[in-house]
């Protein structure tokens, strides 16, 4: 049994402190993958805290048909395409995000680690949703191509062709960008 599968059913058998563990837990995480959906860091923030509140509110039942991490980040990612749904339906105009600049007394080599981290940033976001999506679900969040595919609604054949294409076209992409050795 997975640790979020143990801490929900000890928040849906009254415990208080398991919902903040479970927060504590999945909250980054969570918001770095809705953040891949919504391009906006205050939203993914919020639906973040929106898909706790629903476990807090609604206390859903969980199956155990997938790992809870697989389970959580399929609510996550259908608050997202509500978000998006309903940002479509009425555009918001939003400021950007300032860019992270670096202090100006760290080390050359973090300087230069800081800008090859944002060209690899801007060539993921230059491929299509659906591989941005894949590539965060299995290299950041670390999900197996069964785990991935659960969230997608794909089989892991599937997971397994979309990943390997998604590749490709990153490395295109950080050619472009003039990151070299991307994937050494």
């Amino acid at each position: 049994m997975d640790k979020g599968n143990e801490l929900y059913r000890r928040f849906l058998q009254g415990d208080k402190e398991a919902l903040g563990e479970l927060v504590s837990l999945y909250n980054e995480r969570l918001i770095l993958f809705l953040y891949g959906f919504v391009h906006d860091i205050s939203a993914a923030e919020d639906l973040a805290a929106d898909t706790f509140f629903y476990l807090l509110v609604r206390k859903p039942s969980f199956r155990q048909e997938a790992a809870f991490k697989t389970w959580l980040f399929r609510i996550a990612k259908n608050k997202a395409i509500d978000f998006l749904r309903k940002q479509k339906k009425y555009p918001e105009i939003s400021l950007e995000d300032a860019s992270d600049l670096p202090d100006s007394d760290l080390p050359e080599t973090r300087l230069l680690q800081v800008e090859r981290n944002r060209k690899l940033y801007s060539a993921l976001q230059t491929l299509p949703q659906q591989y941005r999506t894949v590539l965060q679900l299995l290299y950041f969040e670390e999900m197996t191509y069964k785990q991935a595919g659960a969230v997608l609604k794909m089989s892991e054949k599937q997971i397994r062709n979309l990943s390997y294409n998604a590749r490709n076209s990153l490395k295109e992409a950080c050619k472009k960008e003039g990151i070299e050795n991307a994937f050494e």
